[in-house]
């Protein structure tokens, strides 16, 4: 019995389908749409914890930076894009992007100073897809916040344990760094954040 071959979904097709004011959120992984899974209220605090320190940075640095409440990164291959929970985009790059003032679509690396994922279920997505088309696209850092420990052991090691990533565009390559408990982040975007893991996966309860 002959099965039929689905034709994967391009970006430009996903961003045509994408309902209008849905209340879920969807991902094109390789051609195929992804329903999100629904954030936990953790997620969302560590996510909304990130996103005001970096906010609070930004400002007291005076950056030419902003982070943006919604955006659609889209892989270079055409068949990927992703909304992730945080990103700092530099206005000056965006002011180049040629689809971002009218559907928030960022196609350019060199637009993003910093992208964030807070890992759920879906934890491959983070560490597999995500990562490899982030390092494509020459985004320069890339943060993974596993507050969970959910991460596969060849990642964050044996026994799991809460693990925040640095990843730093190197010649075109991510190299990483692994912090955990009471370690400070260390940003090459942001040298001066004043952040330990505990107070991020806290969500700031534990912040003096």
């Amino acid at each position: 019995m002959t099965q039929a071959i689905l034709k994967p979904v391009t970006f430009d097709e996903f961003i045509d389908w994408y309902p209008e004011n849905s209340e879920k959120h969807y991902e094109l992984h390789n051609g195929a749409i992804v329903e999100m899974p629904k954030a936990t209220g953790e997620h969302s605090e560590v996510a909304g914890f990130l996103v005001a320190e970096l906010n609070f940075e930004v400002r007291r640095l005076g950056l030419p930076y902003f982070l943006p409440k919604e955006c659609v990164v889209k892989a270079d291959n055409e068949l990927s894009g992703y909304e992730p929970d945080a990103i700092v985009l530099d206005r000056q790059g965006t002011n180049s992007e040629p689809r971002w003032k009218k559907e928030s679509i960022i196609t350019m690396g060199s637009s993003v100073r910093l992208i964030v994922e807070v890992v759920s279920t879906n934890w491959r997505d983070d560490y597999g897809y995500k990562l490899v088309d982030y390092e494509a696209l020459g985004i320069s850092e890339y943060w993974i916040a596993d507050y969970l420990g959910l991460g596969g052991r060849r990642y964050i090691g044996n026994p799991k344990q809460p693990t925040f990533f640095v990843h730093h565009l190197v010649d075109g390559e991510y190299q990483v760094s692994q912090f955990r408990g009471s370690d400070r982040i260390v940003s090459p975007t942001f040298p001066e954040l004043n952040l330990t893991v505990q107070q991020i996966f806290g969500a700031g309860q534990d912040a003096v």
